[in-house]
């Protein structure tokens, strides 16, 4: 069987506040929209410009409270050039940062970036893993 990872989905309060993030955050571009008033949702993905793997926002128009992330979930992840020179940016911008990390016994070449959600997002070094 052939098959190819599509998309993953996350729930965001925010529609607006999501899509300006993960634009202004990752460089990602909404690539499509699909409304569904008469349900009272929206889906919006988002790709980087080679495309490929999307990132589906899912708004729920009375969504009211932050949603529960839960324990399970754990990250996305993107890779990056210069990881510390995107660590530096994103800490100039005044996003949620931790410090740069690395794996027991290895240099540091990743870090977590946090949406408004509370979704994580692993930025790591190309080539590292």
């Amino acid at each position: 069987m052939t098959a190819k990872m599509l998309h993953t989905c996350i729930r965001v309060k925010n529609l607006t506040d999501s899509i300006n993030f993960y634009e202004k955050a990752l460089g990602l571009k909404e690539v499509r929209r699909k409304d569904f008033p008469d349900f009272e949702f929206t889906l919006v993905y988002m790709a980087f410009e080679e495309g490929g793997f999307e990132l589906e926002l899912t708004y729920n128009y009375d969504q009211k409270e932050a949603y529960d992330l839960g324990n399970g979930y754990g990250h996305l992840a993107v890779g990056v050039p210069d990881v510390r020179a995107l660590l530096k940016e994103h800490q100039a911008a005044g996003y949620t940062v931790t410090d740069l990390k690395g794996l027991p016994g290895e240099d540091p070449f990743y870090y977590f970036l946090t949406d408004p959600d509370g979704y994580k997002t692993e930025i790591i070094q190309d080539g590292a893993l």
